[in-house]
């Protein structure tokens, strides 16, 4: 893949990749910018006012989760659970879901960071983006006496790639009204599912 499409920046839009993968990826391909996904737990720590912060990923993820240096200080006491129903959810029962299985799922696990006291909660995998609306909206119910402020990883990672793609005199950055060819890259079987995926995308469909 790198040979054929040569990449500029490569984002590692999966927490649990990053964890699994970003330093050695790094030394291995020093000539290329590597952006990794991580639980937005800074952000969240700043903002909390009991101190107590709710984390939502992979088993992965929650078990490193207190080896990633990413809160200033020691004052916040980090609440990890593991989700592996929810990433099950979005990927195979998202699409037909109606919408109070969507909320139903997403309340068992905001109700458990609420009785934790937990004023923030960061969604530590990729996955519970999909349902990011339900999250929000169960977490600022009115009829809890407790609102929760929910947390992503998006800002940061896009931050990071402004800055990569301004710096080094903007090299990274395509030339203004340059075209645009979007793909959707793809290693295994299941074509059919991803052609129809990448129509509705306007992505064209590479088999790797």
């Amino acid at each position: 893949m790198l040979d054929s499409e040569n990449p500029k920046i490569i984002v590692l839009a999966c927490n649990t990749a990053t964890i699994s993968s970003l330093a050695p990826l790094r030394e291995k391909f020093p000539f290329i910018p590597f952006v990794g996904a991580v639980p937005a737990l800074k952000p969240a720590s700043k903002t909390s006012n009991s101190g107590k912060i709710g984390v939502l990923g992979t088993e992965r993820t929650i078990r490193e989760i207190n080896n990633l240096n990413l809160i200033d200080g020691d004052f916040c006491r980090i609440i990890g659970i593991p989700a592996p129903d929810l990433v099950e959810f979005v990927e195979r029962k998202f699409d037909s879901a109606r919408a109070d299985e969507k909320k139903e799922i997403v309340k068992k696990y905001v109700d458990i960071f609420r009785k934790e006291g937990a004023d923030t909660l960061v969604l530590g995998c990729t996955h519970f983006l999909f349902l990011i609306e339900e999250f929000r909206n169960e977490a600022s119910n009115p009829a809890c006496p407790l609102s929760i402020e929910v947390f992503d990883s998006l800002a940061g990672i896009t931050k990071r790639i402004e800055f990569l793609l301004d710096s080094n005199e903007s090299l990274l950055r395509a030339e203004k009204n340059s075209p645009v060819n979007h793909k959707l890259l793809l290693t295994g079987n299941n074509t059919d599912f991803w052609q129809e995926k990448a129509r509705m995308m306007g992505f064209e469909l590479k088999i790797l």
